[in-house]
């Protein structure tokens, strides 16, 4: 769902919602739109503790935070517009040109998996990325083919992170990580549901391989328990998902009490993708620590029209990185006219 938030100044603001569509437009038309009208976009965070607290009772997890997330995006649009500058120094960013990325793609399509997948690993390494999250999760056996052909196309120097979308348990992620010690993964990310903190626990006490996950939580109080326990070592919070830059913010600094590396779940339109560029742009390196590493961005490589079609010009990619935008606000132009086709 992508939302459009316009002050009487004629100065509009875009966000992104994650999951199904249809719930997050009612949250915003019904709930979140009318106590917005009047107000001043500018004071963001006192914004989301209102709304927030207005639908504690029933709103803490899913689409009602969701929507929230898109809301406070596009306040966040709108106040660096305001104050003309991009996001991320609006945000406090320090200065930088480039983020690099690394490539999400390896989905289970129709056809030769095997020819699919080193196909994919080519085309990756001579877009210039130096790193790649394979999807996992058609059976142990299987899995393990697949990442170790991956690994050999593209050497030991380019990093490879494994993705099940928990579909696994437990004893059975832990099968797998154990077959691929020799292979050098960099993070297992979801290997179990998002929603067994003590799954992530059993897993992590039992494999060297680092976890990864987070990207269907929600809010810094979802977030706070998984951190304390330290149960991830990458955290995912996805801005379209978590309650937006104002609690992304948040969750960083959870994350910077625990020692835990955060790099955000990336996979939407053109506005999410944004919204994640400009928030991770403007965070240090996370663990605060003197040996924390670069960061690196998540950046899909499926087809998706929302992320080009619907821009005036789509953010600018170059050997491996993301360019940030230099306009104010997000640096995404919507295109009004491209967007009625997807409705």
């Amino acid at each position: 769902m992508l939302v459009r938030v316009e002050t009487k100044d004629g100065v509009e603001g875009w966000g992104e919602a994650y999951g199904p569509a249809a719930p997050a437009a009612a949250a915003v038309r019904e709930l979140f739109g009318p106590m917005l009208v009047g107000v001043d976009p500018r004071a963001v965070e006192a914004i989301w503790e209102r709304l927030f607290a207005r639908t504690v009772d029933y709103g803490q997890k899913g689409s009602t935070v969701a929507a929230l997330s898109a809301l406070d995006i596009a306040l966040w649009d709108i106040k660096s517009k305001d104050a003309g500058l991009p996001l991320y120094r609006a945000l406090g960013g320090a200065e930088t040109e480039s983020m690099r990325c690394y490539a999400t793609g390896f989905y289970w399509v129709e056809g030769n998996l095997n020819e699919r997948f080193v196909s994919e690993a080519e085309a990756y390494l001579a877009d210039g990325f130096r790193a790649m999250k394979v999807k996992v999760g058609q059976g142990i056996e299987r899995d393990v083919e697949l990442v170790k052909l991956v690994r050999c196309t593209v050497g030991s120097d380019v990093r490879v992170m494994i993705d099940a979308n928990h579909a696994y348990t437990p004893t059975e992620a832990i099968a797998l990580a154990r077959r691929l010690d020799e292979d050098c993964i960099h993070w297992f990310e979801e290997p179990v549901s998002p929603i067994d903190v003590e799954g992530y626990l059993e897993v992590k006490r039992k494999i060297d391989i680092p976890l990864a996950g987070g990207e269907c939580e929600h809010s810094r109080f979802g977030f706070e328990p998984w951190l304390r326990k330290r149960a991830f070592d990458y955290v995912q919070p996805d801005l379209c998902a978590c309650g937006g830059i104002t609690e992304g913010m948040k969750i960083a600094t959870l994350a910077s009490l625990t020692g835990v590396h955060l790099t955000p779940h990336a996979w939407g339109s053109a506005i999410g993708q944004a919204a994640a560029l400009h928030f991770y742009a403007a965070r240090p390196r996370q663990p605060f620590t003197t040996t924390a590493e670069d960061k690196m961005i998540e950046c899909d490589r499926s087809e998706n029209p929302l992320r080009t079609t619907i821009v005036k010009r789509p953010i600018e990619f170059e050997d491996g990185s993301w360019k940030l935008p230099t306009e104010p606000g997000l640096g995404v132009e919507i295109v009004r006219e491209a967007l009625r086709q997807f409705e």
